[in-house]
Parts: structure tokens; C-alpha cells; sequence
């Protein structure tokens, strides 16, 4: 069962303190903290058997091969697929998209339209503007409903007016924490013969995902957001799909045999894999799916929940606070402004006393445009935060609240 006291100890940074404070670490939808698990294992392949993969005949290289691809595996299983083909490792969400985008283009022409939710991170809606630029493409936004979740019945209406040929959406808003009906739109894009790419990088840390039950074209996950390594992501795709597209980039390991006279590309995954790969902490990634399966992960999400909910209920009570959004299902995330005082004077104020969120638009800028903000602040809940926490939190926020609008 999920025990909270055990799993804070595995955290090393939790006990430390920030301007003579406890901290209160809740930006968690930056990026989450990292166990001592984690860690180690990074250290390990350094310590032990640090060497590139694949091709090496030699014993170093033998186990480091063995170690990624075996984190290869155990990430796919965790996101509820088997055929490691389909499991592309990346540097993260970020590039996994725009991986996406630009391999997409081949199919894609003039006057063909991309639906983009309108409360997307920055990553899952330039490179389809880069498109736009170039090929002449139309990127569409679907918009937002009065909650903040992205409105399914608009991306209907828009897919009887215009040739859809991708729809591009997050699982959860990283701005507002709205849950969207990713399944939905999913559907909506097998129903008009389009391609959905799914940004997972805010919905995998908090949720079991099963991305073969989605049926998602593509999906794109970061590890950082899920107690594991920053510079390491997944992209999973359907292998049909991943089979009939050019590789992105061009180098070692995605090549299968190179001549002045014509090059051949390797098979998946490794088709889309150019250079040195980030070996350390994709095998860093599986120990983090390890650890969260072995704290009772679906105990953790339901802890992590409470919570989110006394956090966000406690914040919609406090008569100088806008919360930013209020859908019927949320994750993780309460953005918030202070009536008369801007986000960072917020945010700064809080870290003196101890507390760490986040201030600013979060690469989220359509989101604020909608709302008309120039930004708000950000406090965003892991299973590893308590109530204590957030009670800790309001009182530091109730005292900002005093010495910046009194």
C-alpha cells in the first residue's frame, strides 16, 4: 500500500531547506523530483559500465546495450505496448513532436488543416506553425470551453467545415490542469481519416496510461514529469504508421547501409533514433517506472488526488484569489492570480517563505491570451506532497496576499 512517509524519505531534496524554510516544493508540473533509486541507477551505469550501445563486441558494451533496450521495454510495457518497434526514445515531449510534425509533413499538403487545442504547450503548436510557413498548411485552434477544458463539440463542427487532416491535443492542460477527452478526440480523427498526436507529458505522471487502449496514432511523454531524468522522452507510435515515415534526422544507428550511391535506413525503432542515444537516463526512466510501480502507483494517484482537491478547494474560497479555469476533471495543477498584485511578485515573495511554484504564461501563451492574462502563478501537486504541505503554502499565500494588497 502507498505509504506516504517512505516514499517522502526516498526523495533527498524534500528535507532540505530554502531561505532558512522548509521547502514546499510544488512545481511539479515543471518538472517533478527525483528518488534516491533514481539516481543511483544513473550513477551505476557511469560507475559500472558506461559505453555505447549496440555494434560493441566488447563486454562494456554488451550490458549497456542490454540495459537500454531493456528500458526500451520496460517503458513500452508501462505505456501498454509490447512491440518495442513502436517505442521511439527522444529527448523528450518536445522534440517527440516536432518529430511528428516534420515526418508528417510528407504527407500533408497546401490548404490541409491541423485542429490544435487552444490551451497546448508551445511545443505541440509551433511546429505545426512551422508547417504553415512552410508547406501552407492550416493550423486551426479548437477552443476552450468556459471551464478550460478543450471543447469536443467545436473540433466537430470544425472537422464538417474544413479537410482535417491532424488533430493535435493535449491529455492535460499543463496551464490549467484540465483533463480533456482525449479519447474523444482520438475518435473524432479515426471518423475524418486524420492522424491524433497526443501530447502525454502532463497526464502520464498522474494516471495510468494505456496508449494502445487510447488508440492514439501518437503520444509523446516526457520522463522528467515522472520522477525520472530530464533530456529523455518517448514517442509512441502505431508501427504501420512509423514504418510508411521518413526518418527525421540523418546519422549513426538509424542508417543501414551508407553509400555515395544510395542509403538504406535501419527498421524501427531505430529508424528515428539518429547518434549517440542518452543511455543513462533512459535506463534512469525505467528505474523511475519501477519506482512508481513499486510504491503502488494507483495508491499514490489517489493520495496525490486529496490532496489536489483540498488545494484547489481551499484556493476557489479565498475572495483575492482568480483561479485560472475550474473544469470537472482536473490534474495536479491550481493557477492562480492574487487580485492587484502580478504573478511574480507572488512567486517571489512564496520562495522567501519557503514555497517553490511557478510564475509566468507556461509556455501556455494562447491559454493566457484567451483568458486575457499576461500570466498567472502556478502551484502543481505530486504524490509526494502533503496536506500539511499545502495548508503551509495557503498560510504563506495568505501572507503575501497581506503584504501585497493592504
Amino acid at each position: 500500500m502507498f505509504d506516504l512517509a517512505r516514499v517522502r524519505s526516498d526523495f533527498p531534496i524534500l528535507s532540505r531547506e530554502v531561505h532558512g524554510q522548509p521547502l514546499v516544493y510544488l512545481d511539479n508540473a515543471a518538472t517533478s523530483q527525483k528518488p534516491t533509486q533514481v539516481i543511483e541507477s544513473i550513477s551505476d551505469y557511469y560507475d559500472r559500465y558506461n559505453s555505447n550501445v549496440h555494434r560493441g563486441v566488447h563486454t562494456l558494451s554488451g550490458e549497456a546495450t542490454d540495459a537500454y533496450e531493456g528500458a526500451r521495454a520496460r517503458i513500452g510495457q508501462w505505456f501498454g505496448i509490447d512491440d518495442t518497434g513502436e517505442v521511439i526514445l527522444l529527448r523528450g515531449a518536445t522534440e517527440a513532436l516536432n518529430l511528428v510534425a516534420n515526418t508528417l509533413s510528407t504527407r500533408l499538403k497546401s490548404g490541409d488543416v491541423v485542429l490544435v487545442g487552444e490551451t497546448e504547450h508551445h511545443a505541440n503548436i509551433v511546429p505545426w506553425q512551422q508547417l504553415e510557413s512552410r508547406i501552407g498548411i492550416q493550423v486551426i485552434p479548437i477552443p476552450v470551453d468556459v471551464t478550460g477544458a478543450l471543447c469536443l463539440k467545436s473540433a466537430q463542427s470544425l472537422c464538417r467545415e474544413h479537410a482535417v487532416k491532424v488533430i493535435a491535443v493535449g491529455h492535460v492542460s499543463n496551464a490549467i490542469g484540465a483533463l480533456n477527452d482525449v479519447k474523444g478526440f482520438i475518435e473524432l480523427a479515426k471518423e475524418n481519416d486524420a492522424f491524433s498526436v497526443i501530447d502525454g507529458a502532463q497526464a502520464a505522471p498522474h494516471m495510468r496510461v494505456n496508449v494502445k487502449d487510447l488508440g492514439a496514432d501518437f503520444y509523446a511523454v516526457s520522463a522528467h514529469k515522472c520522477c525520472g531524468p530530464t533530456g529523455i522522452g518517448v514517442l509512441l507510435g502505431r508501427r504501420e504508421l512509423l514504418e510508411a515515415l521518413p526518418p527525421w534526422q540523418g546519422g549513426g544507428d538509424m542508417i543501414d547501409r551508407v553509400s555515395f550511391s544510395g542509403t538504406t535506413y535501419n527498421e524501427l525503432p531505430w529508424k528515428f533514433e539518429a547518434g549517440t542515444p542518452n543511455i543513462a537516463d533512459t535506463i534512469g526512466f525505467a528505474t523511475a517506472l519501477d519506482y512508481l510501480e513499486s510504491i503502488d502507483f494507483d495508491g499514490a494517484v489517489a493520495h496525490e488526488h486529496r490532496v489536489h482537491q483540498h488545494l484547489t478547494e481551499a484556493m476557489l474560497s479565498r475572495d483575492k484569489v482568480d483561479v485560472l479555469g475550474h473544469p470537472a476533471h482536473w490534474v495536479s495543477v491550481c493557477s492562480f492570480n492574487v487580485k492587484g498584485a502580478h504573478p511574480t511578485d507572488v512567486g517571489t515573495l512564496l520562495d522567501q517563505l519557503g514555497i517553490a511554484v511557478r510564475t509566468g504564461h507556461h509556455c501556455a501563451m494562447p491559454t493566457m491570451e484567451h483568458f486575457g492574462l499576461p500570466g498567472t502563478a502556478r502551484a502543481s501537486i505530486a504524490f509526494y506532497n502533503t496536506i500539511d504541505e499545502v495548508d503551509r503554502f495557503l498560510e504563506a499565500l495568505d501572507r503575501v496576499i497581506g503584504m501585497l494588497t493592504d
